[in-house]
């Protein structure tokens, strides 16, 4: 495994930012580390990362404990942290090389900064200071930072803040493209941008993880024991077509013509027969899958 957490807790005082936390990531793996504001994503990064060090618990980053490696398996990570930290007299290329010293890469520095600026979209901005770059761009300094010395862990927390509809889309597919080489480590509050480019979701709340599945298997999950389904009939039709079809749980009304029903069972082949039984055309007879968006509210709402 390239990241395996085994029961890690981080408190601050008295609060739990973690309690109990265990997962593991597999090399190759893009995964999105999902939860609301105050969750412990950001504190579970750092503790990956090495810049924090759990209350109790373990951390493997590429087989090396990451309390007893710590120079050692920074070398294999990559950071974006989420208050991307840049230093804002510098040019973008002078930075990069600048990184690129901190981490040793010798004679190969200057081929290295320039297939990071081309591949992180920079090229426009090379010679320009960070300080006279917009949000978004730095951003991408912030990323290109992160791939410079071609780390086997990329660890990204929000790194499509800032960024517009085309650099969002732009940085997703270098970030798919990226994750077919590397184990990487996505936060982010955009589930578009989870169902675009994870394979597996891992979701925490208050300190706890309370889901961790493949993104399509989590939203078919959700859809157990409660169905939607929108019917809609070529003719105006009251509510009590729905009388004799079992399994109901709500009838709403979205037109004269027009349901939404919530039952505990898929009941479209009953609803289509007690139609048929009235003489009522049916046009469209859907079950509604549900979203990312709703399956993170439902496990993260606070009970």
């Amino acid at each position: 495994m390239s990241i395996s957490v085994s029961q890690v807790t981080r408190a601050f005082g008295q609060q739990k930012a973690l309690d109990d936390v265990s997962f593991e990531i597999a090399s190759g793996e893009v995964v999105g580390f999902l939860g609301p504001n105050g969750a412990g994503k950001s504190t579970m990064m750092k503790i990956i990362t090495g810049y924090l060090p759990p209350t109790t618990g373990k951390v493997m980053v590429c087989g090396l404990d990451v309390s007893l490696n710590s120079l050692e398996h920074k070398r294999k990570i990559g950071y974006l942290p989420e208050h991307n930290p840049l230093y804002l007299d510098m040019y973008v290329r002078e930075y990069l090389t600048h990184i690129a010293g901190i981490y040793k890469l010798g004679r190969g520095t200057k081929k290295r900064v320039e297939e990071i600026i081309e591949m992180t979209g920079l090229t426009p901005e090379r010679t320009k200071k960070i300080s006279a770059l917009s949000k978004g761009y730095r951003q991408r300094v912030g990323l290109a930072q992160a791939l410079l010395p071609d780390p086997e862990v990329l660890i990204l927390d929000e790194p499509t803040t800032g960024l517009d509809p085309n650099q969002i889309i732009e940085v997703r597919d270098l970030i798919k493209e990226v994750g077919q080489r590397k184990t990487v480590m996505l936060s982010t509050h955009i589930m578009q941008e989870v169902q675009a480019i994870c394979e597996r979701v891992i979701i925490i709340n208050q300190g706890h993880i309370v889901a961790n599945e493949k993104a399509s298997d989590l939203t078919n999950a959700a859809l157990k024991n409660h169905y939607e389904i929108t019917c809609e009939f070529l003719s105006p039709v009251g509510k009590g077509i729905f009388d004799n079809v079992e399994g109901l749980i709500g009838i709403k009304s979205l037109a004269p013509n027009k349901y939404q029903i919530s039952a505990s069972s898929d009941i479209r082949s009953k609803i289509f027969d007690c139609a048929v039984s009235q003489h009522q055309t049916i046009i469209t007879l859907t079950q509604d899958q549900r979203s990312m968006e709703d399956v993170f509210r439902e496990l993260t709402r606070n009970k």
